[in-house]
Order: C-alpha cells, then sequence, then structure tokens
C-alpha cells in the first residue's frame, strides 16, 4: 500500500532543472518554506541529464549581465572540477559558445543539491504531480513516487517542469508550434586523430552512408556539413533527433530511443572509417535533450522584436543574451544580436494569464518562438528561476499573488542574492 502523506509548505516547486534549482534556493534563502518535487534523480535537468554542461551566456558586449544564484553555482562547480573560465573580456562575435562555460553536469547537480540543503529546500525525487487543484490559500498539488502518494499545501506554486505541465493541469492556457526544433543527444567520440585522417576519402564515405541508410537524417545535425568537422568535434553538440519531444512520457521514450539509435549508427560507422577503428563513446548523457514545447499564454508575451531591440520592460526581473537560434533538420544558423542589444525578461511573462499564486519559468516562458529560441538557454533560464523564487517568497510573506508584489523590493531582494536586475 501506498502512503497517502499531507505535507504543507509556502512555495512548491515542480521541476528542479535549470530554473528550479535556482528558484527553490532562492526562495529557501528568502525565508519562505519550500519544496521541490522532480522526476529524475538529481537536479539541474538540461545541463546535468541532458548533458549540456556548457551553459551561458553570462556575458554580454565585455560586461556581465547575468549573475547571481545561478552563477555562484556555476562558479562553485568550475573551482572543484579544476575547470578554466573563459575570458569573457574578448569578443567573441558570432561564436558566442567561446563564452559557454564548460562544467562536470554530474558535479553541478551535487552542487546545487548542496546548496538546496543548506538552504533548508526539502527535496522531494522520483517523485511528479498528478493533478493541481485551487484551495482558498493557494494550493493543493497531488503527487505520486515510488511508494508515496502525497497532497502538498502550498501558498504558492513554481513551475519548472520545461512543458508548462503544471500549468496546464491548474486549468491555465499553454501553447506550442506546429513544429517543434529538433532534439540532441549529448555525447562525445574519441579514439582517432582527425588530423592524420584521409578527409576527401571521409567525406566520400559520409555521403555513401547518407545515401544508404547506414546514416540517417539528423544523425549529423546538419547533413551539407563536412563529416571530418563532426569528427573534431567528437560529434558534441552535432546530432538532431527529429520529433524530439518531452511532453509526455511516451514523447520522451521514444527520444531517448531514437537519440541512442543515432548514436550506435554513428559509432558503428565511425569505427568503420580507416584510422578510426578504435573509435569509442568517451561520455553520453542519460536523457535525449529537448529544446521546445509548450509556452504559457503569460500576462504578458516577449515577442522576437522585443528581444531583438533589446527592450526594458518596466517589470523586468533580469537579462537575456542569446543569438536566436531555431534548429531545423537541415541544422542551425544563429541570428546573432546588433552589437550592444541585451534584451530583458518581464516578471509577467512569468506568470500565467489570470493566475493567481502561480508562476513558470525556464523555457516555458511566455515569448513567440523566435523569442524562446534564445530565451530557452541556462543562463536566462537560470535568471528567471531566480526571480520566480524571490517573488514567491515575496508574495508568501505579504499574503499576495506574485504580481502584486511591489517590484522595488523584488529587485532589491534579488540584488541582495547577487543578481543583475536590468535599469532602465
Amino acid at each position: 500500500m501506498l502512503g497517502n502523506l499531507v505535507t504543507k509548505t509556502d512555495v512548491l516547486v515542480v521541476g528542479g532543472g535549470t530554473a528550479g534549482a535556482v528558484a527553490a534556493i532562492q526562495s529557501a534563502r528568502a525565508g519562505a518554506r519550500t519544496m521541490t518535487v522532480e522526476s529524475g534523480c538529481q537536479l539541474g535537468g538540461t545541463m546535468t541529464t541532458g548533458g549540456v554542461g556548457f551553459p551561458g551566456l553570462f556575458h554580454a558586449w565585455g560586461r556581465q549581465i547575468i549573475a547571481g544564484i545561478g552563477w555562484e553555482l556555476v562558479l562553485r562547480t568550475v573551482e572543484l572540477g579544476g575547470g578554466v573560465l573563459p575570458d569573457f573580456s574578448l569578443p567573441c562575435g558570432s561564436r558566442h559558445w567561446l563564452h559557454q562555460i564548460r562544467l562536470d553536469g554530474g558535479l553541478y547537480a551535487a552542487v546545487a543539491e548542496e546548496a538546496c540543503v543548506e538552504s533548508g529546500v526539502q527535496l522531494c525525487y522520483y517523485e511528479m504531480p498528478v493533478a493541481v487543484d485551487a484551495c482558498d490559500d493557494g494550493w493543493v498539488v497531488a503527487t505520486v513516487g515510488k511508494g508515496t502518494r502525497r497532497r502538498i499545501r502550498s501558498r504558492q506554486l513554481i513551475d519548472c517542469t520545461g512543458d508548462a505541465d503544471v500549468v496546464a493541469m491548474a486549468g491555465f492556457e499553454r501553447v506550442r508550434g506546429q513544429e517543434s526544433q529538433p532534439g540532441t543527444l549529448q555525447f562525445r567520440l574519441g579514439g582517432f586523430e582527425v588530423g592524420s585522417l584521409d578527409g576527401p576519402m571521409v567525406e566520400d564515405r559520409y555521403r555513401g552512408a547518407l545515401a544508404s541508410g547506414e546514416l540517417a537524417p539528423g544523425d549529423v545535425a546538419s547533413s551539407s556539413a563536412a563529416f571530418v568537422s563532426f569528427l573534431s568535434g567528437g560529434g558534441r553538440n552535432a546530432q538532431h533527433v527529429i520529433g524530439a519531444d518531452s511532453s509526455t512520457a511516451a514523447t520522451q521514450t521514444a527520444a531517448n530511443i531514437a537519440g541512442r539509435a543515432s548514436l550506435l549508427r554513428i559509432l558503428r560507422f565511425v569505427r568503420s572509417l580507416p584510422g578510426c577503428e578504435g573509435a569509442h563513446v568517451i561520455e553520453v548523457a542519460p536523457q535525449t535533450g529537448v529544446r521546445e514545447t509548450y509556452r504559457i499564454v503569460g500576462e504578458t508575451r516577449v515577442t522576437v522584436e522585443d528581444y531583438v531591440g533589446g527592450r526594458v520592460h518596466d517589470d523586468a526581473i533580469c537579462h537575456a543574451f542569446y543569438p536566436i537560434d531555431v534548429h531545423t533538420e537541415e541544422g542551425v544558423k544563429p541570428k546573432q544580436l546588433t552589437q550592444g542589444v541585451v534584451p530583458s525578461v518581464p516578471l509577467r511573462a512569468l506568470i500565467p494569464k489570470g493566475s493567481r499564486s502561480l508562476l513558470a519559468a525556464g523555457r516555458c516562458v511566455s515569448s513567440d518562438r523566435l523569442a524562446n529560441s534564445a530565451l530557452r538557454v541556462q543562463a536566462p533560464c537560470m535568471a528567471m528561476g531566480q526571480a520566480a523564487g524571490a517573488a514567491a517568497a515575496l508574495a508568501t510573506r505579504d499574503g499576495v499573488s506574485p504580481g502584486q508584489v511591489a517590484y522595488g523590493e523584488l529587485v532589491s531582494l534579488l540584488r541582495l542574492h547577487g543578481a543583475i536586475v536590468p535599469e532602465a
């Protein structure tokens, strides 16, 4: 028989990923009783389970534009892992990845977990919501986990699932486009020297493998790219899983199976190349990463015009900085921002339209598809998570909804905890 627990908390964060871990830490550090329900085994989401251990972007045009708790966790991880930060004073131009920070995802998960425990967050792994109902003083969230059934009464609720699952369960609108970006299983191959390979032979063999079906569309993100270039990066972040979707258990399962099948095709093909007989997998993520599913319909929506124009919203809670980055079956061609432009994210884009005591942070932020292709990356998701955690903690203290929190107090709390808040 499963237990039937009843738990009370001030702030419940559903999803302990990129945004959720930071939201929980901020809420707890601000004095709110905080719980995190996470369906997986660790914190960090895309950066850990998804294998994207190269977060960005925290700097723009020679200055830091995102800091706070997420930045603190990144610095701790880099230090403990013996890593080196990029030189952010050097312009990266169109090569934005030069300012991404290499870190160990498993170590980041441990560092984030330590920060949660130290701040008093109650962590509930292997648990997920099955029903969300409004009550007089907030929400009742029914969850199920291995050996556990729980009803959590929470005064404030933060959806950090990435897919706006809680928002949908609570009866509020979410949207998605008719098409979605492909996902990627993060992996890295080794055991060969690219410089010693016969480049023309490799390219001929690659074209033949595509034509024969030995390799499938998406095995290399851009079929027109040189395969030698793919090998030079070990295949990291250079594969596409067409149709990858994390919105249900069935679709995430299909994405994982497709990603791993692609990896095996690639590995077997690479080992068939002269000079690559010893090719092997150095690292592979546990889960295929998904770039795009649902977005909430918020009290306002960040448009691509807002984003590329660098609009500073009157309720801005953080900056964002990344090129417009829509992946397709043909590959990706990022569209860089104009020199000096640094976009912002408004609090109202984290509030589902017509809701009370409810926030959503991270990839599902209210935005159009093009703006979302840039807002979805780690640094702005961390910053949105911190803002959501701060707003929820203040709303709990004052007995109001997050949209009613005094903006000046929210800004002061965020800055107290190291965040950078845009100034008009």
